[in-house]
């Protein structure tokens, strides 16, 4: 072999094992990590023997989105469907007309368990269905990740650290009260679980056991997930008897900047100012406070949301999610398609909203996160900007006004 030959394989060795080195200092710079989140566990009652076996071994996924990992490239969020498909990707009629008609066979399936759901948080049964569908496809879809590996990664390298920490001291605590396996115990790359996709310090705060066996248990029984669903949802401020949302009909000079959540104002003096119901409303409805939600800007359709569309926002925050989940459950019970179709077949890539939401900071319209996430507050300061420029003001980000606000460059 020349030598030429060797030294270059000596080199990429060399340059593979300094690779790999600081992987195996951080590795156990986590085992350290994870020991001193003990006195956090003991005093949430976490046993040492449970403490011992659960984090024995336990190792970091440097794979999870959503990591700041020194001396590597940030893993950034994960593309979730949310926000990076357009709406009608993303409300996909096929996918709603499945849900829904399987809701309408799980309503009377789990009929008394439901009944007695919405009598006592107020919950409609095909919300908190149209929440299960949504979340876990009625529990066919199974997560992929060992949840106490997520949090740990996640409260140690994460974006949000300190929440995570605590995440980690309650799913520690779920394994040592027993109420699922460590095999069973999967999740989304963030943490969520269970048939309805609950944080580990949400079934503490929200779980319900409807079944009556003793233990609440959101992985296997379906009582237990959809009660507990429905009590998150009471607990964050639900209003029984109100709707999620109204979808209307725009009006041709709809001024989209005002599609914001600080703009309320009762559906009659919306509906007076041109925006025309798709549906008969009570007086009492046409009082209630709603705000202007337009998720294509001034194309597609548009929507005056109530209290409770934001309720389910906390719940997931994407107004895509909130749709979804609010027209499957409208869907349960009324086989009626939104009066207006999507339009827009593109989305911009979240580095590209990211630029734009830093040019519109910069011009003092925008004020809320950096994210990439196009959502209601991102649109109108887009407007806002449309309007400033003199172009035309849709509210919607596409590659020619990410080109006119020099962010592309």
């Amino acid at each position: 072999m020349r030598s030429g030959c060797r030294t270059l394989i000596l080199a990429l060795l060399l340059a593979a094992l300094a690779w790999h080195a600081p992987a195996r200092a951080a590795d156990a710079a986590f085992t350290q990590f994870l020991a001193s989140l003990w006195p956090q566990a003991q005093a949430a009652g976490v046993s040492r023997e449970t403490f011992e076996r659960e984090t024995r071994g336990l190792e970091p996924d440097y794979k999870l989105p959503d990591l700041v990992l020194s001396g590597r490239p940030a893993t950034g969020a994960s593309a979730q469907a949310e926000f990076v498909q357009v709406p009608a990707n993303y409300v996909k009629e096929s996918t709603i007309a499945r849900l829904a008609a399987e809701g309408q066979r799980l309503m009377q399936k789990h009929r008394a368990a439901l009944d007695h759901i919405e009598s006592r948080f107020g919950v409609p049964a095909p919300m908190v269905l149209a929440l299960w569908g949504r979340e876990t496809d009625y529990g066919r879809y199974t997560s992929p990740h060992d949840t106490l590996r997520v949090v740990a990664t996640q409260a140690y390298v994460g974006r949000r650290k300190e929440q995570y920490r605590d995440e980690f001291i309650f799913a520690l605590k779920i394994l040592d009260d027993g109420v699922v396996t460590r095999k069973d115990f999967r999740s989304s790359w963030a943490g969520a679980t269970g048939l309805t996709q609950f944080l580990p310090s949400e079934y503490y705060k929200h779980g319900v056991d409807l079944d009556g066996d003793g233990r609440v248990d959101i992985w296997h029984s379906v009582p237990d997930a959809l009660a507990s669903a429905a009590k998150q949802l009471a607990d964050k401020g639900w209003q029984p008897g109100v709707r999620w949302a109204y979808e209307v009909r725009a009006p041709a000079n709809a001024d989209c900047t005002l599609g914001v959540p600080e703009v309320q104002r009762p559906i009659g003096e919306w509906q007076r100012a041109g925006f025309a119901p798709v549906q008969r409303l009570s007086a009492a409805e046409q009082a209630q406070p709603a705000s202007l939600l337009q998720p294509e800007g001034n194309y597609g359709p548009s929507f005056l949301t109530t209290k409770n569309y934001f309720v389910i926002k906390q719940y997931n925050f994407s107004d895509l999610y909130v749709l979804f989940v609010g027209h499957l459950s409208d869907r349960m019970v009324n086989p009626q398609r939104f009066a207006t179709p999507w339009t827009a077949s593109t989305q911009l890539r979240t580095k590209s909203v990211e630029a734009m939401q830093k040019h519109l900071a910069g011009l003092g319209l925008y004020t809320d996160k950096i994210d990439g996430k196009a959502g209601m507050l991102t649109r109108a300061a887009l407007g806002a900007y449309q309007k400033s420029a003199g172009l035309k003001v849709d509210c919607w980000p596409s590659e020619a006004v990410l080109q006119s606000t020099g962010a592309a460059r």
